[in-house]
């Protein structure tokens, strides 16, 4: 869990400081109420556009919960010796910068207007340094994927290297009319009889749930009201498969006679599996790249770079021909050409810039670790997985799910450590 910060993330300070008090001690330490009223207000800011809107108290209980664990997590920190040295904070405020596209010096100019000094600025920095440091080593370093849970992956997907079939993932739900052993066919036609009236009753909107707690007579007597779960269509049986094909969720289909008795089936999910795809797309671009230092600092590179855009689409020059003289790279020789280029190649902010442009398009200036860039994709194509590349995107997903499943049960761990006295607001 690298650092990611943006401005406003780092910078979302500007609440009024009066008549502060402290809502929360963990261990020896206060968390006042003007700490969590900012990290509200960032959090609010980062919900993404359209989302519910969450209320004051659920907001500020999700931004008091955050503090909490934030610095239960800096003072195990802290006595596990975890140290972070001026130079890795002042590497961290140069990210932050160059994630937002700006220079240092408007970077802190604007982090002041924010009402946040450059000294408490750089001290939240440390901060998310000291908890990335230590995630990675008490949870991210002792997470492994073994091959043979990569091959079991894979066994369990429709649409791996052996075929490009697309796997789907179902969700059913399930009323079981159950049929004995040597049932009369007049016992069986009544079972029927009933199996139907149960489904047409789900066609007409009662509650499938209920029905599936009042007539259901599968092993789980209906419970969960007979749903079976989002699981791939290969785990279902063929006939469930071939019943609900047509469907669109929350129909109905059946009853469905199986070897068990007749079955009424519900379609509440359906949508592609992960890791089902077996292509990938790759970008062929080229980029000019000039290197910033003493001789060409980053705002003459941008001012540069952008007289190049401008001639570029103006029609006034070739980029190709801009590249092969002025871009300060191995890529110079070939008109700054790059090559077809996998997903996750380049550094996330030459990535980021690069997938907003279509074939033939020109970014602006763009600042990474390597200099000032100016991009322009030639063509993009859909290319199949190799196995490895496969197994490796496999990998990479366990992994991401491992991480997730460790990091929430070592927080709460730390968090169930900490003596946590929480305080009421003075009247």
């Amino acid at each position: 869990m690298g650092l990611s910060l943006s401005l406003g993330y780092a910078c979302a300070q500007n609440t009024s400081r009066t008549a502060d008090f402290i809502v929360a001690v963990v261990n020896s330490e206060p968390i006042t109420n003007n700490e969590v009223q900012a990290l509200k207000v960032r959090i609010e800011k980062q919900l993404p556009p359209g989302s519910p809107a969450l209320n004051s108290a659920a907001l500020t209980q999700q931004a008091l919960e955050q503090l909490i664990n934030e610095k239960a997590q800096l003072q195990l920190a802290r006595e596990n010796g975890v140290r972070i040295e001026d130079e890795a904070v002042d590497q961290a405020v140069q990210n932050v910068a160059r994630q937002n596209q700006i220079e240092v010096p408007e970077l802190l100019r604007r982090v002041v207007l924010e009402g946040l000094t450059a000294t408490s600025f750089r001290e939240q920095l440390r901060s998310q340094l000291m908890l990335s440091r230590l995630r990675e080593r008490e949870v991210e370093n002792r997470v492994r994927v073994s091959d043979v849970e990569v091959d079991q992956f894979l066994q369990n997907q429709v649409g791996t290297v052996k075929t490009a079939e697309i796997q789907i993932d179902l969700n059913l739900a399930m009323i079981l009319i159950a049929v004995p052993e040597a049932s009369s066919e007049d016992q069986i036609a009544a079972l029927q009889a009933k199996a139907t009236d149960v489904a047409q009753r789900a066609r007409a909107g009662e509650s499938f749930a209920t029905l599936a707690l009042s007539f259901s007579q599968a092993l789980d007597k209906g419970a969960n009201g007979g749903e079976m779960g989002l699981r791939p269509a290969d785990r279902y049986p063929s006939l469930f498969i071939e019943s609900t094909a047509s469907l669109r969720v929350g129909e109905i289909a059946g009853p469905v006679r199986s070897g068990a008795g007749f079955h009424v089936l519900k379609l509440l999910e359906k949508k592609q599996g992960e890791g089902s795809s077996t292509m990938m797309t790759q970008t062929r671009a080229r980029h000019i790249l000039l290197r910033i230092g003493p001789e060409l600092s980053e705002s003459a590179a941008r001012n540069r770079l952008a007289i190049y855009q401008q001639r570029i689409q103006n029609g006034q020059a070739d980029f190709a021909a801009l590249a092969t003289q002025y871009s300060q790279d191995g890529s110079a020789a070939a008109g700054g050409d790059l090559g077809w280029a996998s997903p996750g190649q380049f550094v996330p902010e030459f990535e980021d810039a690069m997938a907003r442009l279509g074939p033939g398009q020109v970014s602006s200036p763009l600042i990474s670790r390597f200099g000032a860039h100016l991009i322009q994709v030639i063509e993009r194509r859909e290319v199949p997985l190799s196995a490895r590349e496969q197994r490796e995107m496999v990998r990479g997903q366990l992994r991401d799910k491992k991480n997730d499943e460790a990091f929430s049960t070592w927080a709460q761990e730390v968090r169930g450590r900490a003596y946590v006295e929480l305080r009421e607001p003075p009247q």
